[in-house]
């Protein structure tokens, strides 16, 4: 009922703003101010803001749904440039209804070189992360109706996380962020890591991040604050480096992680691409598990094809078992050919895309964790598929099909059928 409920309130939500944006475009008239203020509403729209005089609503809190919380509610976001064009305040708060928990931040940025876009940056969070999972610090705000692939996780870590960050435009091609955090971690599952004859269930970790993301190829135009991309060029380049110490504010453990992401993409004629997508990392020293790697997997453990019918992701591998895989060190490929839409209409685009996954990975000292059985990736892992997208509303089908080294002895869990969604504001 609760993933009924949601679909519904999804659908509903999507119509209605495909219905109002093409409004405020015919709304537009000659007059330059009021075609600014517009402009810059719907631009506030398109990266998941509602905006009003001083604060802009952050639309991306207030739905969400995953298999630890269920539903969660919540409300956030920030001030804009109408409060203050050098100081920035914001956060969240939100309430799961399966755990019973609130969840919040707060956060603060001054900025201190307007031509760098150098902002000074500071937060305090406590919400859960999925374990295993990485997320590149200088991403760009890319907002999404949901989160596919989140309706499905379960696994999750409690954090409480103090940060201070420094941002900075090397050049409008070169972006790059330095974090300092620390953070008390508390898995919401059976875990625990060994160390020195000492079991971990609860640990804090102190990091130091380096980020740095690299458009060589994209044009950049500046106009106010940070350069706005017109011309998206490929390929992208994202590194990171992020190192943990032990006894420093109370840090438990020794790590040092590197993390790397390209994208390429490829545009043909006749409204057809070709997307690849590769990621890739590893993880030195004392790591526990929450730290670590998955493959970013999104298929339920249930009996048959239809008890494991969801929402696709858009860049997971869909017949890979939630908590199945686990590395110290990995690489993943994926690959997309986008073929012309069949036709297009107001609330229909049908248009077919083949993919291919590759995943690789390995896990050095296995035994130290403990409470959950995993497999590592060191055979090569593969599947492809077809999707039909964008059948209505944004929604399609997807089929994948699971091969090679990992095949499952019955042929049923091999396949994925799901729902695909694909829509922006």
């Amino acid at each position: 009922m609760h993933k009924l409920g949601f679909t519904v309130f999804l659908l509903f939500f999507t119509v209605f703003c495909e219905a109002q944006l093409p409004t405020l475009a015919k709304e537009s008239d000659s007059v330059a101010k009021d075609s600014i203020i517009k402009l810059d509403y719907l631009s506030s729209l398109l990266n998941g803001y509602f905006p009003t005089n001083y604060f802009d609503f952050d639309i991306k809190y207030l739905l969400k749904y995953n298999q630890y919380e269920a539903i969660r509610l919540g409300l956030g976001g920030t001030t804009n440039n109408h409060f203050s064009k050098k100081l920035r305040l914001g956060g969240y708060v939100a309430y799961a209804f399966k755990d019973h928990n609130f969840k919040f931040s707060v956060n603060g940025s001054v900025r201190v070189n307007e031509k760098k876009n150098t902002w000074l940056k500071a937060a305090y969070t406590s919400d859960l992360q999925e374990t295993a999972s990485t997320a590149f610090v200088v991403d760009g705000r890319v907002f999404q109706l949901f989160e596919p692939r989140l309706l499905n996780i379960d696994l999750f870590y409690h954090h409480q996380t103090t940060s201070i960050g420094l941002q900075n435009d090397l050049s409008p091609h070169l972006l790059s962020e330095i974090q300092l955090a620390n953070s008390f971690i508390e898995p919401t599952y059976n875990y625990g890591y060994i160390l020195n004859n000492h079991i971990y269930s609860t640990y804090h970790i102190s990091t130091a991040i380096v980020c740095l993301q690299w458009s060589p190829f994209s044009i950049f135009e500046r106009t106010t604050g940070r350069p706005r991309e017109t011309v998206v060029g490929y390929p992208k380049f994202t590194f990171q480096a992020t190192k943990s110490f032990s006894d420093v504010l109370g840090g438990d453990f020794n790590f040092i992680k590197f993390d790397f992401r390209t994208f390429f993409k490829f545009v043909h004629n006749n409204k057809t691409n070709t997307e690849f997508i590769l990621t890739s990392g590893i993880a030195l020293g004392d790591t526990p598990l929450t730290h670590l790697y998955h493959a970013y997997p999104n298929n339920i453990t249930k009996e048959t094809i239809l008890q494991r019918f969801t929402v696709a992701g858009l860049n997971s591998f869909e017949t890979m078992y939630f908590n199945e895989f686990f590395s110290d060190k990995f690489l993943t490929l994926q690959g997309r050919h986008y073929f012309k839409p069949f036709y297009e209409s107001k609330w229909s685009k049908p248009q077919l895309a083949i993919v291919s996954r590759f995943a690789l990975g390995n896990m050095k000292n296995k035994a130290r964790h403990l409470g959950l059985s995993f497999d590592t990736l060191e055979k090569g892992y593969f599947e492809s598929g077809i999707e039909l997208n964008k059948l209505l509303f944004g929604f399609g089908l997807s089929f994948t099909y699971r091969y090679g080294s990992y095949h499952l002895s019955h042929e049923a869990d091999n396949m994925a059928l799901k729902f695909t969604f694909n829509i922006t504001l």
